[in-house]
């Protein structure tokens, strides 16, 4: 008779589910029952592009940029969310879909400032995106004003003006900076602070149409905030709005060399957890800690003092650009 184990050292497995057979682009596939077309275009080798999909989280359908074109449907889907069904026949770059991926671009591009999104402007350019057709940009708002846009009162951007969400970077903790100037509503930051991994649900989308932010209750500062520093927003924005005070000030300084630097995986020494730090080096100083995405431990995420309590390593002003001796 075999014992049964006091501690399940795996996940439980799960039967097969039913194959489905499709085409992608003229090419047949065929995937699991409840494999996303993104799932299933990647297993082709297919890229397709996505701005608020991540693997650790649950989709939202909120940057549109993943569409794809399905015969015989009326519109468009998003290719991240939408399960593959027997005989679906998929374009993941028709005239249709390149043109709506075109103008989702040109909006963001128009309206947010995507200087440190990587992968963007490249998007951009094959893409043909014009954002400047919708003219200058208009003025930055003041800070604290978008926070306090009512719904139903939108102020309408000056004839000949493109609208803008550009507004102060709020500073106001040590830990990490919000520039929502950057900020593209793709909600990660408020599924990785909600439901699907921290659960502290300190932020949230505030706001309807263009005036949506995100947002803490009643945006109070993030000290008064149910924030409670582990950053794992900042690991999930595709976009730099948020962003470690470290790499923020050193950005700001023009000495972010990203190219210069290495990454040495380790194990934070604070708990028995055993979370994978990523250490990012740049001129023999600890600029920023990350944890790798597919970490069967971690999915990415740290607490408060894997993310930001490294400094004891070094001397405080290190990151400034005075190695450690």
């Amino acid at each position: 008779m075999t014992a049964t184990p006091l501690v399940q050292l795996a996940r439980p497995s799960r039967p097969a589910r039913p194959p489905v057979a499709l085409t992608i682009d003229g090419q047949s596939c065929t995937v699991e029952e409840g494999t996303t077309i993104l799932q299933a275009a990647r297993s082709l080798g297919k890229e397709i592009p996505t701005l608020c999909y991540l693997e650790t989280l649950e989709p939202v359908n909120a940057c549109r940029l993943c569409v794809v074109e399905i015969e015989g449907a009326r519109v468009l889907a998003p290719a991240c969310s939408r399960a593959v069904e027997g005989g679906m026949k998929v374009l993941t770059a028709s005239a249709r879909v390149r043109h709506s991926r075109r103008l989702v671009l040109e909006l963001l591009a128009s309206s947010v400032d995507l200087s440190t999104a990587p992968g963007l402007a490249e998007l951009i350019d094959e893409y043909g995106a014009q954002p400047a057709r919708f003219g200058e940009s208009a003025p930055p708002s003041n800070d604290g004003v978008r926070d306090a846009s009512i719904p139903g009162h939108h102020v309408v951007a000056a004839p000949g003006t493109a609208a803008t969400v550009a507004q102060p970077v709020k500073v106001d903790n040590e830990l990490y900076v919000r520039d929502y100037a950057k900020c593209i509503l793709c909600y990660k930051c408020v599924e990785a602070c909600g439901p699907d991994h921290q659960n502290t649900f300190a932020i949230a989308v505030a706001g309807r149409g263009f005036d949506a932010r995100i947002s803490t209750e009643f945006a109070v500062p993030l000290p008064g905030s149910a924030c409670v520093y582990c950053g794992n927003c900042i690991a999930v924005c595709p976009t730099g709005a948020l962003m470690a005070t470290s790499e923020h000030e050193l950005r700001a300084a023009g000495a972010w060399k990203p190219e210069v630097q290495q990454t040495t995986d380790t194990i934070c020494p604070y708990c028995g957890v055993g979370c994978t730090l990523s250490l990012h080096v740049q001129d023999n100083v600890i600029v920023k800690a990350t944890s790798p995405l597919e970490n069967d431990i971690t999915l990415g995420n740290l607490c408060v003092k894997g993310r930001f309590g490294w400094q004891f390593v070094q001397p405080k002003d290190a990151a400034a650009g005075e190695g450690r001796d």
